[in-house]
């Protein structure tokens, strides 16, 4: 697998970075959340989960824990890089239980719905 940015961009305007490959991410299985143009491809916010975080979800009906080999999901463990639906992180950030956010492997269209200055202040690469 290829360490290669995408032609796609993120948050930052710059090249669209590699998210995680172990566990390998992304709507489409390949480590980075893009979209390949594709329309409604929305797990695009690269972040870094906590316990916190993994509760929060399983709290509000998205338990990305457990396996689910079906699915090619292995569950998640904190410190796991993950491709986040934007929807997903925009309701923890609203409940203040946002995980840490990769900027550089964050895709371009979360801009659509997340102000950059939000997911500055909640940047893993920043701080």
């Amino acid at each position: 697998m290829s360490a290669i940015p995408s032609p796609e961009k993120n948050v930052l305007g710059g090249p669209l970075l590699a998210c995680g490959y172990d566990p390998l991410t992304g709507f489409f299985r390949d480590g980075c959340c893009a979209t390949r143009g594709s329309q409604g491809v929305a797990h695009l916010v690269c972040v870094k989960v906590t316990e916190e975080f993994l509760e929060f979800s399983r709290a509000h009906g998205n338990d990305l824990s457990t396996p689910r080999p079906e699915m090619r999901f292995h569950g998640l463990k904190p410190g796991d890089r993950w491709c986040l639906h934007v929807l997903r992180w925009i309701e923890a950030w609203e409940a203040g239980m946002a995980p840490k956010v990769v900027l550089e492997a964050t895709h371009e269209d979360v801009l659509q719905l997340v102000p950059l200055r939000a997911l500055k202040r909640h940047a893993l690469d920043l701080h």
